[in-house]
């Protein structure tokens, strides 16, 4: 199969970065593997941040935080992680670029916004440092591919 996208492409960080995203969600998260599970489910058709085709077991949750797992984890899970996260008093940050780049691609798919700055004033104190360099790259990637 021919590679479509260079291996350290922005969405290639995103993509390598959503097991510990979702990672991050199974260690801060209060619950067992299925109630979180739940939890995203339902906070992502409650939010309006995906319509989970069903409800994912803790398994299923166990499986998308391996390393290897980036190519199996939907978009909703994703982006209702990183809603979660962000509003969690333990103030998580991503542990690596990689994680970062998830983090703001998420963010910038949850909320509608004018442009980078205005994505940036909007994060919680806590994740603009962390998050400054990533999403730039995501307002980058964000743009170029819109149509003209």
């Amino acid at each position: 199969m021919n590679e479509t996208m260079p291996h350290g492409g922005f969405y290639a960080k995103v993509r390598r970065g959503l097991p510990g995203l979702i990672g991050q969600w199974r260690r801060l998260g209060q619950g067992d593997e299925d109630r979180l599970a739940l939890l995203l489910a339902e906070t992502a058709r409650v939010a309006k941040l995906g319509e989970p085709e069903a409800t994912p077991d803790g398994e299923t949750l166990v499986d998308w935080s391996a390393p290897d797992a980036s190519d199996i984890i939907p978009l909703w899970a994703a982006r209702t992680a990183t809603f979660l996260l962000v509003q969690m008093p333990a103030r998580p940050v991503p542990h690596n670029d990689d994680e970062a780049c998830a983090w703001a691609y998420c963010w910038l798919r949850n909320r509608a916004f004018d442009d980078c700055a205005a994505a940036e004033r909007a994060l919680p104190d806590h994740l603009r440092e962390p998050l400054a360099a990533a999403l730039k790259a995501a307002w980058t990637d964000r743009q170029g591919l819109r149509l003209v």
